[in-house]
């Protein structure tokens, strides 16, 4: 049995509270998880029936964590019968048991998306509207968020301002019909309809009410509009619902989270008694005092102040950088002094940004000093498909005889040269004992080769031989890439293949990031050539030192990368912001939007709340785009640190002392940031 001595006097407070709705904002790093498991300990020690006890998380691997941790405080059989679920779990043994109220069969499929699009699919043929996967994976998209805000098919309208909703009003209503019609439902069913089950029906609705007489929610920041119904239908008539989380660090707007439900929450709940976990556990009082000046500028949140007892620590240090490649090479710098000074490991460190195109300057230099390193929350930047496409098509022009990649891209973009014809001539090559790149500049005495097939082969060897001559002028390798990667249109080519436009949008900006590549080759080799480069990025292709093991665990002795929204709940002893840029950070689509500055504003909270003990931000006054040169802006961010806990970073000059400077506003920081650390 856990000790209520252990807890400060907030945590138990918050262990201790039994009846009615409880709002515990908990601040990063202030020990939430323990509470909320002490808290169903403690319900269970005061005599509540384990069935009676719901908790909900957002994802499996958290549910299975606070199901042990509660086991090991109570035991196995104390615990029993309580449910620690996610919210699509949670519905699904709901509609297991009452579906057939909606008329369907309690042996329901459950759609994957696979299944989705082709059902989709096939509605848009019905209709004679486009049907590939790209017109399907976009209204699925609508569909989806339709039904997170609880808007079905009878009510959904269309917008002036999304051209494919239109088209929505007619595909959604078959799409739910044609769902019952098979007795399936598809992932956000599990929640709309386990919503409208409770709505409809006050019998069930009081069967879980009753059932269900103590709840919790993690991460209730989280939240959407159907998650949002559900917890408060569940919790209609006793009113005994704890909700746990913190405004300040709501980062998932673009997933549907809204930060409302967590700033609302009294209004639905006048009776709430709210608690603030504010005593910080995990950082330093100067990392602590930092977060707190940058997030107590967005108004819409609620007043509370992270501290701790394990004193100050060190100063934070701001590092203004020359450029990207700068940047990089002064993290390792620091690595090494941090990791010989500190006795620390690798696993110790963390580099943290805001896009994920923002790996490639440090991958790349990680790799050139042989630190290991893991990924986390993505690709490593050699092996996003976009890049190996363009790299693909650099290794075909100097060297045609790569048949892995020339089989790669002879149909991307799509050329009319499909997969039959590229059987055809593949087993023609093998018969002719003769390379297929020998194959393609004959292409016409391929026997029985369609006409069409045989025009798209000859203008795909044309392409090649062209930029064959073009990547011969080292001076204009640059240029050359960039028009090869604009003739293709593999942009375009991007934006037809997602369906989400954001990640079309960082994928299209993965694939300028390698301009930035070429650049740096350009800069640093006296006599550049296409081979040279395509021999750098060979290093990056099988470095044993950043492998990406999608097995690795963060606490394997690697630096860890990721970006800020994956770094959410995690914590290292020392953490690199970088890229502290307006563009960057924040970001440039949320620029001209208050709400999303702030939850820009949110994002670096939770950057600046994860370091331990040692905290460097970084920017820029330069970077790569487009492979030029381009000046950039301190974020705005930075001005709302004190100066007094920043460390000087540059010896170019003094750091400022006055009071003028240390007040000095958003709108004058770049003048600020010169006299900081170095013009």
């Amino acid at each position: 049995m856990f000790d209520l001595n252990s807890l400060n006097p907030q945590q138990r407070k918050a262990v201790t509270h039994k009846k009615g709705s409880l709002l515990l904002l908990a601040g990063a790093g202030s020990g939430k998880t323990r509470v909320i498991t002490c808290r169903i300990a403690h319900l269970l020690h005061q005599g509540v029936a384990a069935r009676q006890i719901l908790a909900v998380t957002f994802t499996n691997k958290a549910a299975r964590e606070m199901a042990e941790r509660v086991n090991e405080m109570v035991g196995k059989n104390s615990a029993k019968g309580m449910l620690i679920a996610t919210f699509h779990s949670l519905c699904l043994r709901i509609l297991k048991a009452h579906i057939d109220r909606l008329g369907f069969k309690k042996n329901f499929s459950i759609y994957a998306s696979s299944d989705q699009q082709r059902l989709i699919r096939d509605l848009l043929r019905e209709i004679g509207a486009e049907s590939s996967s790209k017109a399907a994976d976009q209204l699925l998209w609508r569909i989806s968020n339709a039904k997170n805000h609880l808007i079905s098919a009878d009510k959904y309208q269309a917008s002036d301002r999304d051209p494919l909703s239109a088209l929505v009003t007619t595909i959604y209503p078959r799409y739910q019909q044609a769902l019952k019609a098979f007795n399936a439902v598809d992932f956000d069913d599990l929640l709309m309809l386990a919503v409208q089950l409770l709505e409809q029906y006050p019998d069930i609705l009081d069967h879980y009410c009753d059932r269900f007489q103590y709840q919790m929610v993690d991460e209730y920041q989280d939240t959407n509009p159907v998650q949002y119904r559900l917890l408060k239908l569940l919790a209609s008539s006793h009113g005994n619902l704890c909700v746990v989380g913190d405004d300040d660090q709501s980062i998932y707007a673009f997933r549907g989270a809204d930060v409302a439900n967590i700033l609302d929450f009294e209004n639905d709940f006048p009776d709430t008694s709210v608690i603030k976990l504010e005593q910080n556990y995990r950082s330093t009082g100067n990392i602590l005092a930092a977060a707190n000046a940058v997030i107590k500028n967005n108004k819409q949140r609620r007043e509370k102040a992270l501290w701790t007892d394990s004193g100050t620590g060190a100063k934070i240090e701001y590092r203004l950088c020359e450029d990207g490649e700068d940047e990089a090479r002064q993290v390792m710098e620091q690595i090494h002094i941090e990791k010989y000074k500190g006795k620390l490991k690798y696993g110790d460190f963390a580099i943290l940004y805001r896009t994920n195109s923002q790996s490639r300057a440090f991958e790349e230099q990680l790799r050139y000093e042989n630190i290991p390193y893991v990924l986390i929350g993505g690709q490593q930047f050699f092996d996003r498909k976009e890049i190996k496409d363009v790299i693909a098509y650099l290794k075909v022009i100097q060297n045609p005889a790569d048949e892995v990649n020339l089989l790669r891209i002879l149909n991307y973009p799509k050329r009319g040269i499909g997969t039959g014809s590229i059987d055809h001539i593949i087993r023609y090559s093998a018969e002719e004992k003769r390379s297929l790149w020998n194959i393609l500049q004959q292409v016409d005495l391929v026997p029985k080769m369609q006409d069409r097939t045989a025009i798209a082969c000859a203008d795909f060897v044309t392409l090649i031989k062209r930029y064959q001559k073009r990547f011969k002028q080292p001076l204009r390798l640059l240029e050359t890439l960039q028009e090869l990667i604009a003739e293709l249109k593999l942009a375009d080519e991007i934006y037809r293949q997602e369906k989400d436009h954001q990640v079309a949008r960082r994928r299209v900006e993965n694939q300028e990031e390698l301009f930035n590549s070429m650049a740096i080759y350009l800069e640093r080799t006296p006599q550049p050539d296409l081979a040279g480069f395509l021999e750098r990025l060979s290093i990056f292709d099988d470095s044993a030192a950043g492998k990406n093991d999608k097995e690795s665990k963060l606490s394997s002795d690697s630096v860890t990368l990721m970006s800020l929204h994956s770094s959410k709940g995690l914590e290292f002893p020392v953490i690199f912001l970088a890229g502290m840029e307006e563009g960057f950070l924040p970001h440039k689509n949320s620029l001209a939007d208050a709400a999303a500055i702030d939850e820009e504003r949110r994002l670096c909270y939770v950057g600046i709340t994860r370091a331990q003990q040692q905290l460097f931000l970084l920017g820029a006054r330069q970077r790569r785009k487009y492979g030029k040169l381009d000046q950039r802006e301190p974020s705005r961010f930075l001005s709302e640190i004190p100066a007094e806990l920043l460390l000087q970073a540059s010896s170019e000059q003094p750091a400022a002392t006055t009071e003028e400077e240390k007040d000095a506003s958003a709108s004058n920081f770049f003048a600020n940031m010169n006299q900081m650390f170095g013009d």
